[in-house]
């Protein structure tokens, strides 16, 4: 029997960074506050280890941090660089659109930049509309990005491992409300493989994708569901570029009806392009309209009533999931997704 412990989602992206700055000696840390910690604790511990010559602080530019990390892993390094809140990744998208993800592509193949851009998103912390979004999406439409989204601590860490050992530019985009959940992993987490997905529930009637936290609120709604004799079989994804769509196709093969959740809006969100997907390459084994779930399209509000009725969960991938198999839910109030 394989030994296993508990940890954080937090905890185990620390680890998985240690992990790889003991192996190997080109592996450095750069973003703001990371000496102590950051704002999550992600980096906690690692300056204490490595000292300031691999753990470096910055000043408050998002610019600075993503050219700084662009220019030395063109040099050989291979910088795991935070950036606070996937909100301010704006002020970076010249160094990661325009540099990183095209050096390999416009140089012929003779630069390489393995870089790790660290982020999270996600609202419920009452943060705000300017620290509380989800805009992955923003990032899945540039070619020559790698884009990964982990909803458990055991993926956190193992695919980090495999985004620091990839030769291109990799975006980790981690949610803050998943970073103190409690989880058993194996005491000796492998890397996990870019590019495929996970089915973390088996089921017969409907398949349903979700990204990030909205993986959990799935579970939870085909816990319920399970109950009244409907079997929901839930994919993560992990990685939505390049996206396993086979995974996907195989499942809708088997249950002939697809929900996509995520917590970003649901006006061009990711569960679009996943729904065009599976709608091009699988329409004769649909047997239902796909349903997506997502935020409404406005501003995320501060007001803590106000944030929880804008967030979509457990209730709206279960009305979801119903809808799809032409029931209704009566108990469910979605008039704002």
């Amino acid at each position: 029997m394989s030994e296993t412990h508990e940890t954080t989602y937090a905890a185990a992206v620390a680890g998985a960074i240690g992990d790889a700055m003991r192996v190997d000696p080109t592996v450095f840390v750069i973003g703001e506050d990371v000496t102590a910690g950051g704002p999550f604790t992600t980096t906690a511990g690692l300056v204490d280890e490595f000292g300031t010559e691999r753990v470096l602080d910055t000043p408050i530019s998002e610019a600075a941090i993503c050219g700084i990390a662009v220019g030395a892993a063109q040099s050989g390094l291979r910088p795991v660089l935070e950036i606070m809140y996937i909100d301010f990744i704006t002020l970076a998208l010249d160094q990661l659109v325009n540099q990183a993800a095209k050096a390999h592509f416009m140089s012929g193949g003779q630069l390489t930049v393995p870089m790790v851009l660290r982020t999270q998103g996600g609202a419920g912390h009452r943060s705000g509309a300017q620290h509380s979004q989800s805009m992955e999406s923003w990032l899945t439409h540039v070619p020559g990005l790698t884009v990964v989204m982990p909803s458990r601590a055991v993926d956190a860490a193992g695919l980090l491992a495999s985004a620091i050992a990839d030769p291109g530019p990799v975006v980790v985009v981690e949610n803050k409300t998943l970073y103190f959940r409690k989880e058993t992993v194996p005491a000796c987490i492998e890397p996990v493989p870019i590019g495929k997905a996970a089915i973390l529930r088996p089921g017969r009637d409907v398949t349903v994708v979700a990204l990030s936290r909205l993986v959990h609120e799935a579970l939870a709604a085909a816990e319920t569901l399970a109950a009244e004799g409907i079997e929901v079989e839930v994919i993560d994804p992990r990685t939505l570029v390049p996206l396993d769509l086979e995974t996907i196709l195989e499942s809708v093969r088997r249950t002939n009806r697809l929900v996509v959740a995520h917590e970003a809006v649901q006006h061009g969100g990711f569960g679009a392009e996943i729904a065009a997907a599976v709608q091009h390459a699988g329409f004769d084994d649909l047997d239902a309209p796909i349903e997506r779930v997502g935020a409404p399209f406005q501003p995320i509000p501060v007001s803590p009533h106000l944030e929880d009725a804008y967030l979509p969960g457990a209730a709206e991938v279960r009305a979801a999931v119903l809808a799809t198999l032409g029931r209704s839910d009566p108990g469910a109030d979605l008039t704002s997704h």
